[in-house]
């Protein structure tokens, strides 16, 4: 058994922190603002999707420091073991004057109330920090889960772009002690398990995925935790209980991402900022559409894997995972076994997992070289959004017929789905608009939609057969003189 501590251990800026009275529900923004008393992080939405609450929060992956822009609000405390909190208050500048990146907000105008000013602050803090010569696009990502109703953002992206040409990277605290920290990080690092307990409030921090597969076979009704985008809001919005928690966003061997002949094989942990290069190397195809799964702290704490354990029917990636033929392997003390992403989904809210088990990996092949891949997202709002109908498609053409097809969505039913009957109508038959309109009849057996406040079924059906009638134009005519057919339209 590993060795046990009962204690959180994290620096704060520049001091370290020991926690011994932590419940698994704390999170990072009311422990920074009602325990710290730093109240430059601000609360506007609780649930991730403003960007008021952002932080830095940096960690060792595999001995090198990395910083990533979190939600605080949706951060658990237990998670923070071993890391770096930065917050508004922790930047400066050189001889007590304003940080590049305050002084170009000053100086630009970029803030009106100031409400969400330190979390927009932070995301360009971030961005000023990795990028030196940001493009316009690289400015509108980092700010795409910042929300602001005041500025209207063209200010704030000529903040951004003369805290870049200030430059003075080098003299930022971040460099110039990132020595310290990254020695402090390593002993605070300790290989030990934590085991966190007050009243009947039980959260753990195991030591290693073995470990985790203990912990999860001694509790199996616990709640695992990795980045806290979904589990988060159960917390802040349904006041839902999470104990016993298990935080595994900590465990390097779950950020794995290996490559074969036939395909990718990634850890349960692996973010979706993590999985970003694998995407622009090996599915091209989806670039854009993964650049729209939440914002940028989303991103840097979302994980592929968690996106399917908890089973949405509206998750962004599963219709993904399912057009590209993935499988998941679950793991039960040493025991795995892996099942298709599509049969992992049974029901509203039930999945095929067994008492005891949980998501250790996911295994995505690459599309054919003969085969033609794509998936789009519809939402209420292009950035930040969850969708109203999320789809995949991957065809495979053979003597101008459909040899193969596997058309998935999301939010078309209790659970993200094939649309087989489509396939069906689809499979030996021309690729052409005459045949799309014939198996377009198939949606009404495969789906039944529901409304709701994101889209009525009416429009979920709809929106169905049209992006099925896009990628058709798109495999036909090229997706440049579709893309600008449908903007005219517009």
């Amino acid at each position: 058994m590993a060795q046990v501590r009962n204690s959180i251990r994290f620096l704060l800026n520049d001091r370290q922190v020991d926690l011994d009275t932590v419940a698994a529900p704390d999170t990072l923004l009311d422990f920074l603002r009602l325990e710290q008393r730093l109240c430059g992080s601000k609360e506007g939405c609780a649930e991730g999707d403003c960007g008021a609450c952002t932080v830095l929060v940096g960690r060792l992956a595999d001995g090198d420091l990395k910083y990533e822009t979190v939600n605080a609000c949706i951060r658990f405390v237990g998670s923070l073991d071993a890391c770096h909190v930065v917050t508004i208050e922790h930047l400066r500048g050189v001889d007590g004057a304003l940080h590049p990146v305050q002084q170009a907000m000053v100086d630009m105008h970029g803030s009106q109330c100031g409400f969400c000013t330190p979390g927009i602050v932070m995301s360009l803090y971030a961005l000023w920090m990795a990028n030196t010569t940001p493009s316009n696009a690289d400015i509108e990502t980092a700010l795409q889960g910042n929300l602001c109703r005041c500025t209207g953002y063209e200010a704030i992206i000529r903040a951004a772009v003369a805290a870049a040409s200030a430059g003075g990277q080098a003299q930022d605290v971040l460099v110039s002690e990132r020595d310290k920290v990254v020695e402090t990080l390593q002993g605070l690092a300790d290989g030990a398990r934590v085991e966190m307990e007050q009243g009947d409030d039980r959260f753990f921090v195991p030591a290693s995925v073995a470990d985790l597969a203990v912990l999860r076979a001694e509790h199996p009704a616990s709640t695992i935790v990795a980045g806290a985008t979904d589990v988060g809001l159960w917390v802040t919005k349904f006041m839902r209980g999470i104990t016993p928690a298990i935080f595994i966003s900590h465990l390097d061997e779950l950020h794995r991402i290996e490559q074969t002949d036939t395909g990718l094989t990634i850890g349960a942990c692996v973010t979706y900022t993590e999985f970003q290069d694998a995407v622009a190397k090996h599915f091209p195809q989806i670039a854009g559409y993964w650049n729209r799964i939440g914002g940028e702290q989303v991103r840097n704490m979302g994980t592929v894997g968690g996106n399917v354990a908890n089973g949405s029917p509206i998750g962004d990636t599963p219709p993904v995972l399912i057009g590209l033929g993935a499988s998941v392997t679950l793991r039960k003390g040493i025991e795995q076994r892996t099942v298709p992403v599509e049969d992992f989904f049974i029901d509203y809210g039930k999945q095929d997992r067994q008492e005891g088990d949980f998501v250790e990996a996911l295994h995505i092949p690459f599309p054919g070289e003969d085969c033609s891949f794509a998936a789009y997202k519809v939402s209420k709002r292009r950035d930040e959004d969850i969708s109203s109908v999320a789809a995949a498609f991957h065809i495979r053409i053979a003597d101008g017929k459909v040899a193969e097809a596997v058309i998935a969505y999301g939010g078309m039913a209790a659970t993200p789905k094939r649309a087989k009957t489509v396939e069906s109508l689809l499979t030996g038959k021309p690729w052409s608009a005459e045949t799309i309109a014939e198996a377009e009849a198939g949606f009404a057996d495969d789906f039944t939609p529901i409304g709701d406040w994101r889209a009525s079924a009416e429009y979920r059906t709809l929106v169905a057969r049209k992006l099925l009638t896009r990628f058709l134009l798109e495999t036909t005519q090229g997706a440049n003189e579709t893309m600008l057919r449908r903007e005219a339209v517009a």
